[in-house]
């Protein structure tokens, strides 16, 4: 609330702008914070593609299974590190609470990663009688033909 200066009694009616600036910050530094730790998976590298493929939108759902491979070491379901041996008894535990008609798997790999251990988990999750692998490769930009 604004007062006048002097003897006069009449109320200031301009807008003190100060406050809501303030929380406007507070609020913008809070999302700045926050906003990274939403991440849902492991940050993978993805291959690039020459031609943009129709994204499944099924990738994002909370029950879908995202088999993460950021180098030749290390595998990932979700934000978990399993190791190769536990790998196939992991997926079809998932599968089994999975809901969804369809029984997907989706395998991100890095760029580096060697093409013989890609194999390597394909093969253990074809054991689990998976109906689906969706190769999950990073959107071109764009979208037109390369250059």
């Amino acid at each position: 609330m604004g007062m006048a200066v002097g003897g006069e009694s009449d109320f200031n009616s301009e807008i003190n702008v100060t406050p809501m600036v303030d929380i406007m910050l507070v609020l913008l530094i809070i999302f700045m914070v926050v906003t990274p730790l939403l991440q849902k998976d492991v940050t993978v590298a993805l291959p690039r593609d020459m031609n943009n493929p129709d994204e499944d939108q099924a990738i994002i759902k909370d029950d879908s299974v995202v088999i993460s491979m950021p180098d030749n070491d290390r595998v990932f379901i979700g934000k978990e590190e399993y190791p190769k041996n536990q790998l196939g008894d992991k997926i079809g535990k998932m599968m089994e609470l999975n809901k969804s008609e369809k029984r997907i798997v989706y395998l991100k790999s890095g760029v580096d990663v060697d093409y013989g251990k890609v194999v390597e988990v394909l093969n253990i999750i074809r054991k689990q009688d998976i109906d689906q692998i969706g190769l999950v490769a990073d959107k071109k930009k764009g979208g037109g033909a390369p250059s």
